[in-house]
């Protein structure tokens, strides 16, 4: 597959992803609750209508499209990610879910050393200050209703 294929092949994921999110947010009641979900979906369906249509008349001129080794680097972490965000924010709650994503994400592609006690207190401490920063948006500032579960 060319790089333009790939473009537009990875383009037209991507605004598959935004029109599932959005039907699902646009579908969904309360109302209120849905409000931010709504309005970022909207973008994200607008940027990625954008990419579509210029990976498909070839203007996507950026990189070489994926070769096996990069694809061997991301599928771990999506596979992490998809598994994180399906099933453990589900039981887990939003909070603690994404905490668990971020860290094992985290932990997936920092370079450290694992067997350092050292760098783990810097990725729990990145990992809190990363939460704290999402609590602050969704909760505080935006007043978004988050799934709930046994922790948060």
């Amino acid at each position: 597959m060319n790089a333009r294929h790939q473009h537009v092949f990875s383009s037209g994921i991507v605004l598959l992803v935004g029109l599932c999110i959005a039907w699902i947010s646009f579908t969904q009641e309360p109302v209120e609750a849905f409000v931010f979900p709504r309005l970022i979906a909207s973008f994200f369906v607008l940027f990625g209508l954008w990419n579509f249509l210029r990976a498909s008349l070839g203007l996507a001129k950026v990189g070489k499209g994926f070769n096996p080794k990069a694809l061997r680097n991301i599928v771990p972490g999506l596979v992490l990610i998809v598994a994180l965000v399906f099933f453990v924010a589900k039981f887990l709650g939003f909070y603690a879910g994404s905490f668990a994503a971020f860290l094992c994400l985290y932990s997936l592609y920092d370079p450290a050393s694992h067997s350092v006690l050292k760098t783990w207190i810097k990725r729990l401490l990145i990992t809190a200050c990363f939460m704290a920063v999402i609590y602050t948006l969704f909760a505080l500032l935006l007043q978004v209703q988050t799934p709930r579960g046994i922790i948060f």
